[in-house]
């Protein structure tokens, strides 16, 4: 036997007596109230949800007949949403038209506007903040940062008089249009996500935007060329949010939506179970269903830049 296959099979023994000595560890000793602590949240999260889409499939139009496993699974909830047709519950009266294909679709088109001017602007206002020194910049971010102290519910009043008013100037962004109601959610969400993607900002080295200039780029070509595809992470997040937020969104969109050809999702829903349609729970139900794809697709597309678009700012303030 050579040398070398000496060594090999001295280095074999030894690594069958290592493993045979060396004490296996106990797979859920000191761990087993983690993986605890982890399914109780995970079933937390799902229960609503389940419960939700089981009620969807279930005949039963009260909330109290609902069951997580619904006992007679149905898709008439869905017809009756998508044929814009209600059944209605009491003998002998007529059925309600409804119209959710255009409820989803002025959602849609809030909710996507508002999160692409969102983020556009934002990274615009983030920019100047971040890079350039001008009177009343410190002034600017307290403002932004104060505005977001004080609740949503404190404004509604002012709001419905300022797109009343406007309304009566430029009819195109007054009440119960959707433009302006996107105009007012672009107001709200402003201040905190450009707080956010400035804290972005500040972690790109400033360096690129001199190195850029050096070779000849317009303050534009720096800025859409170098900065925003850097940014991108951030971008997808403040995207994102706004998206889900635009379309929870209820009480602005009560006040300023008035005609029911105008309403979203939220609001066009929430009849079903105000006694006006005599509480349709499983109607109601399908078309909150119906509303999760978009943003769980939307979620998934964006799910890479989500944690280093979160955490990127908090490296410098």
């Amino acid at each position: 036997m050579t040398t070398v296959e000496q060594v090999e099979t001295a280095a074999a023994v030894s690594r069958q007596t290592r493993a045979r000595t060396k004490r296996r560890r106990p797979i859920w000793r000191g761990m087993w109230w983690r993986h605890v602590i982890a399914l109780i949240a995970v079933l937390w999260a799902i229960f609503p949800i389940a419960y939700v889409i089981s009620a969807s499939f279930n005949a039963d139009q009260t909330l109290g007949g609902a069951s997580l496993i619904p006992r007679d699974v149905t898709f008439e909830n869905f017809r009756q949403l998508l044929t814009g047709t209600v059944q209605s519950l009491t003998e002998g009266s007529p059925d309600t038209q409804i119209n959710y294909i255009r409820w989803y679709a002025n959602t849609m088109i809030i909710a996507s506007a508002t999160a692409i001017l969102t983020v556009m602007l934002g990274a615009l206002a983030a920019y100047a903040f971040s890079r350039f020194r001008f009177k009343g910049r410190r002034i600017g971010l307290f403002s932004l940062l104060l505005i977001q102290m004080f609740p949503h519910l404190l404004l509604v009043v002012a709001i419905y008089l300022i797109v009343l008013q406007t309304g009566d100037v430029f009819g195109f962004i007054g009440l119960n249009t959707l433009t302006g109601l996107i105009l007012v959610y672009l107001g709200g969400v402003m201040g905190v996500n450009v707080w956010l993607m400035k804290g972005f900002f500040d972690t790109i080295p400033a360096e690129l935007d001199e190195s850029a200039r050096v070779d000849g780029a317009t303050p534009a070509q720096v800025f859409w060329g170098v900065i925003l595809p850097l940014a991108a992470p951030v971008l997808a997040v403040v995207g994102l949010f706004s998206f889900i937020g635009v379309i929870n969104e209820f009480v602005i969109a009560s006040v300023l939506l008035q005609d029911k050809d105008q309403f979203t999702v939220s609001l066009g829903l929430f009849s079903f179970i105000d006694q006006q349609y005599s509480e349709h729970w499983g109607a109601f139900a399908a078309g909150v269903v119906l509303t999760a794809p978009p943003v769980v697709l939307i979620f998934l597309f964006l799910q890479k830049f989500i944690v280093s678009g979160l955490t990127g700012g908090a490296v410098k303030g």
